[in-house]
Protein backbone atom coordinates (compact mmCIF):
# COMPACT_ATOMS: atom_id res chain seq x y z
CA UNK A 1 0.00 0.00 0.00
CA UNK A 2 2.99 2.33 0.37
CA UNK A 3 3.51 4.69 -2.58
CA UNK A 4 5.73 2.82 -5.10
CA UNK A 5 9.30 4.08 -5.54
CA UNK A 6 8.69 4.71 -9.27
CA UNK A 7 5.83 7.09 -8.42
CA UNK A 8 7.88 8.96 -5.79
CA UNK A 9 10.80 9.23 -8.25
CA UNK A 10 8.51 11.09 -10.65
CA UNK A 11 7.28 13.49 -7.96
CA UNK A 12 10.47 14.15 -5.98
CA UNK A 13 13.71 13.90 -7.94
CA UNK A 14 16.30 14.29 -5.16
CA UNK A 15 15.24 12.49 -1.99
CA UNK A 16 15.71 9.47 0.28
CA UNK A 17 13.38 7.46 2.51
CA UNK A 18 14.80 5.44 5.39
CA UNK A 19 12.02 3.00 6.30
CA UNK A 20 12.68 0.44 9.04
CA UNK A 21 9.65 -1.43 10.40
CA UNK A 22 10.28 -2.93 13.84
CA UNK A 23 8.28 -6.00 12.83
CA UNK A 24 7.16 -7.30 9.42
CA UNK A 25 4.40 -4.70 9.06
CA UNK A 26 4.65 -1.13 10.27
CA UNK A 27 2.73 1.54 12.15
CA UNK A 28 4.84 4.15 10.31
CA UNK A 29 3.97 4.89 6.71
CA UNK A 30 4.75 7.33 3.91
CA UNK A 31 2.34 8.53 1.23
CA UNK A 32 2.95 10.78 -1.75
CA UNK A 33 0.96 12.18 -4.62
CA UNK A 34 1.01 15.05 -7.11
CA UNK A 35 -2.01 17.04 -8.27
CA UNK A 36 -1.13 19.61 -10.92
CA UNK A 37 1.74 21.73 -9.61
CA UNK A 38 1.19 20.58 -5.99
CA UNK A 39 3.44 17.82 -4.63
CA UNK A 40 2.11 16.29 -1.41
CA UNK A 41 4.25 14.38 1.09
CA UNK A 42 2.98 12.59 4.20
CA UNK A 43 5.14 10.93 6.85
CA UNK A 44 3.04 9.29 9.55
CA UNK A 45 3.47 7.45 12.85
CA UNK A 46 0.44 5.44 13.94
CA UNK A 47 -0.34 4.15 17.42
CA UNK A 48 1.48 0.87 17.95
CA UNK A 49 3.62 -1.22 15.63
CA UNK A 50 3.36 -4.68 14.11
CA UNK A 51 -0.17 -5.80 13.17
CA UNK A 52 -2.14 -3.14 15.19
CA UNK A 53 0.08 -0.41 13.74
CA UNK A 54 -0.27 -1.95 10.29
CA UNK A 55 -4.07 -1.76 10.48
CA UNK A 56 -3.88 1.93 11.45
CA UNK A 57 -1.47 2.56 8.55
CA UNK A 58 -3.95 0.95 6.15
CA UNK A 59 -6.73 3.21 7.44
CA UNK A 60 -4.52 6.30 7.11
CA UNK A 61 -3.45 5.49 3.55
CA UNK A 62 -7.02 4.63 2.47
CA UNK A 63 -8.46 7.84 3.94
CA UNK A 64 -5.73 10.08 2.48
CA UNK A 65 -6.39 8.58 -0.95
CA UNK A 66 -10.14 9.12 -0.47
CA UNK A 67 -9.64 12.77 0.56
CA UNK A 68 -7.39 13.57 -2.41
CA UNK A 69 -9.51 11.71 -5.00
CA UNK A 70 -12.31 14.27 -4.45
CA UNK A 71 -10.11 16.73 -6.34
CA UNK A 72 -10.69 19.68 -3.99
CA UNK A 73 -7.78 22.10 -3.62
CA UNK A 74 -7.25 21.62 0.10
CA UNK A 75 -4.62 23.25 2.29
CA UNK A 76 -2.24 21.02 4.27
CA UNK A 77 -4.22 21.70 7.47
CA UNK A 78 -7.59 20.97 5.82
CA UNK A 79 -6.29 17.55 4.74
CA UNK A 80 -5.37 16.80 8.38
CA UNK A 81 -8.73 18.13 9.63
CA UNK A 82 -10.60 15.80 7.25
CA UNK A 83 -8.34 12.84 8.05
CA UNK A 84 -8.89 13.32 11.79
CA UNK A 85 -12.69 13.44 11.35
CA UNK A 86 -12.60 10.20 9.32
CA UNK A 87 -10.38 8.38 11.85
CA UNK A 88 -12.58 9.45 14.79
CA UNK A 89 -15.74 8.35 12.94
CA UNK A 90 -14.34 5.02 11.72
CA UNK A 91 -13.01 4.05 15.18
CA UNK A 92 -16.24 5.30 16.88
CA UNK A 93 -14.22 7.50 19.23
CA UNK A 94 -16.22 9.68 21.61
CA UNK A 95 -13.59 10.46 24.25
CA UNK A 96 -15.20 8.26 26.92
CA UNK A 97 -12.99 6.57 29.51
CA UNK A 98 -11.65 3.17 28.50
CA UNK A 99 -12.32 3.39 24.77
CA UNK A 100 -9.73 3.30 21.97
CA UNK A 101 -7.38 6.30 21.84
CA UNK A 102 -5.70 5.06 18.67
CA UNK A 103 -4.62 7.61 16.13
CA UNK A 104 -1.54 8.92 14.36
CA UNK A 105 1.06 11.67 14.39
CA UNK A 106 1.74 13.21 10.99
CA UNK A 107 3.99 15.65 9.18
CA UNK A 108 2.37 16.74 5.90
CA UNK A 109 3.76 19.27 3.47
CA UNK A 110 2.77 20.53 0.04
CA UNK A 111 5.25 22.02 -2.42
CA UNK A 112 3.63 24.17 -5.11
CA UNK A 113 6.10 24.53 -7.98
CA UNK A 114 3.88 27.15 -9.64
CA UNK A 115 3.70 29.57 -6.72
CA UNK A 116 7.06 28.67 -5.08
CA UNK A 117 5.28 28.21 -1.75
CA UNK A 118 5.50 25.43 0.82
CA UNK A 119 2.61 24.54 3.14
CA UNK A 120 3.04 22.45 6.28
CA UNK A 121 0.65 21.05 8.85
CA UNK A 122 1.67 18.70 11.63
CA UNK A 123 -0.07 16.53 14.21
CA UNK A 124 2.60 16.45 16.97
CA UNK A 125 5.40 16.03 14.38
CA UNK A 126 7.57 18.88 13.03
CA UNK A 127 9.12 19.87 9.71
CA UNK A 128 12.87 20.55 9.66
CA UNK A 129 14.40 22.70 6.90
CA UNK A 130 18.14 23.26 6.50
CA UNK A 131 18.73 26.57 4.70
CA UNK A 132 22.04 28.46 4.46
CA UNK A 133 23.58 26.08 7.02
CA UNK A 134 20.87 26.87 9.56
CA UNK A 135 18.15 24.66 11.07
CA UNK A 136 14.58 25.94 10.72
CA UNK A 137 12.05 23.90 12.68
CA UNK A 138 8.32 24.36 12.06
CA UNK A 139 6.45 22.69 14.90
CA UNK A 140 3.26 20.70 14.43
CA UNK A 141 0.20 21.25 16.61
CA UNK A 142 0.26 19.39 19.93
CA UNK A 143 -2.62 17.08 19.08
CA UNK A 144 -2.93 13.79 17.18
CA UNK A 145 -5.04 12.57 14.29
CA UNK A 146 -7.65 10.95 16.55
CA UNK A 147 -9.73 11.75 19.61
CA UNK A 148 -8.21 14.41 21.88
CA UNK A 149 -9.39 17.26 24.11
CA UNK A 150 -8.71 19.64 21.17
CA UNK A 151 -10.21 17.38 18.50
CA UNK A 152 -12.50 20.19 17.24
CA UNK A 153 -9.62 22.70 16.94
CA UNK A 154 -8.44 23.07 13.31
CA UNK A 155 -4.81 22.29 12.55
CA UNK A 156 -2.50 25.22 11.79
CA UNK A 157 -1.58 25.82 8.15
CA UNK A 158 2.03 27.10 7.97
CA UNK A 159 2.82 28.77 4.64
CA UNK A 160 6.27 29.96 3.57
CA UNK A 161 8.30 30.58 0.47
CA UNK A 162 10.83 27.84 -0.27
CA UNK A 163 14.28 28.42 -1.72
CA UNK A 164 16.17 26.36 -4.25
CA UNK A 165 18.65 24.23 -2.30
CA UNK A 166 16.48 23.91 0.82
CA UNK A 167 16.73 20.43 2.34
CA UNK A 168 13.55 19.26 4.08
CA UNK A 169 13.33 16.46 6.64
CA UNK A 170 10.22 14.78 8.06
CA UNK A 171 10.28 11.76 10.37
CA UNK A 172 8.50 9.67 12.98
CA UNK A 173 9.77 9.59 16.59
CA UNK A 174 11.31 6.11 16.21
CA UNK A 175 14.87 7.29 15.47
CA UNK A 176 15.02 9.94 18.21
CA UNK A 177 13.44 7.59 20.80
CA UNK A 178 15.79 4.65 20.16
CA UNK A 179 17.80 3.66 23.23
CA UNK A 180 21.53 3.03 22.92
CA UNK A 181 24.97 4.54 23.43
CA UNK A 182 27.19 3.90 26.46
CA UNK A 183 24.50 5.05 28.92
CA UNK A 184 21.46 3.44 27.22
CA UNK A 185 19.74 6.77 26.61
CA UNK A 186 17.42 7.95 23.86
CA UNK A 187 19.11 9.34 20.74
CA UNK A 188 17.02 12.56 21.10
CA UNK A 189 15.57 14.84 18.44
CA UNK A 190 18.21 17.51 19.18
CA UNK A 191 20.98 15.10 18.09
CA UNK A 192 18.96 14.03 15.04
CA UNK A 193 18.59 17.65 13.89
CA UNK A 194 22.32 18.25 14.40
CA UNK A 195 23.04 15.13 12.34
CA UNK A 196 20.79 16.50 9.55
CA UNK A 197 22.78 19.75 9.60
CA UNK A 198 26.07 17.85 9.47
CA UNK A 199 25.10 15.71 6.46
CA UNK A 200 22.62 17.87 4.51
CA UNK A 201 25.04 18.79 1.69
CA UNK A 202 25.89 15.17 0.91
CA UNK A 203 24.07 13.20 -1.83
CA UNK A 204 20.71 11.87 -0.64
CA UNK A 205 21.64 8.18 -0.88
CA UNK A 206 24.78 8.87 1.20
CA UNK A 207 22.69 10.69 3.83
CA UNK A 208 20.43 7.63 4.10
CA UNK A 209 23.49 5.36 4.63
CA UNK A 210 24.91 7.68 7.31
CA UNK A 211 21.59 7.77 9.16
CA UNK A 212 21.26 3.98 9.03
CA UNK A 213 24.86 3.37 10.17
CA UNK A 214 24.52 5.97 12.96
CA UNK A 215 21.36 4.24 14.19
CA UNK A 216 22.90 0.75 14.09
CA UNK A 217 26.01 1.93 15.90
CA UNK A 218 23.92 3.78 18.50
CA UNK A 219 21.59 0.89 19.31
CA UNK A 220 24.31 -1.82 19.27
CA UNK A 221 22.76 -4.91 20.89
CA UNK A 222 19.76 -2.96 22.20
CA UNK A 223 16.50 -4.14 20.56
CA UNK A 224 14.70 -1.72 18.23
CA UNK A 225 11.80 -0.27 20.21
CA UNK A 226 9.69 1.25 17.42
CA UNK A 227 9.19 1.62 13.68
CA UNK A 228 11.37 4.23 11.99
CA UNK A 229 10.78 6.41 8.94
CA UNK A 230 12.87 9.43 7.91
CA UNK A 231 12.51 11.29 4.62
CA UNK A 232 14.89 13.91 3.26
CA UNK A 233 14.35 15.98 0.13
CA UNK A 234 16.42 18.63 -1.62
CA UNK A 235 14.44 21.30 -3.45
Amino acid sequence: LLTPKETIDEIFKDYFILFLPRDIVSGDFYWHTQIGSRKICVISDCTGHGVPGGFMSMLGIAFLTQIMVKGEKLTASQILDQLRAMIIASLHQTGKMGESKDGMDIALYIIDTETGMLEFAGANNPLVIIRDNEIIQVKGDKMPIGIHVRYDTPFTNNVMEYKKGDVIYTFSDGFADQFGGPEQRKFMIKNLKELFLEIHKKPMEEQKEILLNTLLEWQGDTPRIDDIVVMGQRL
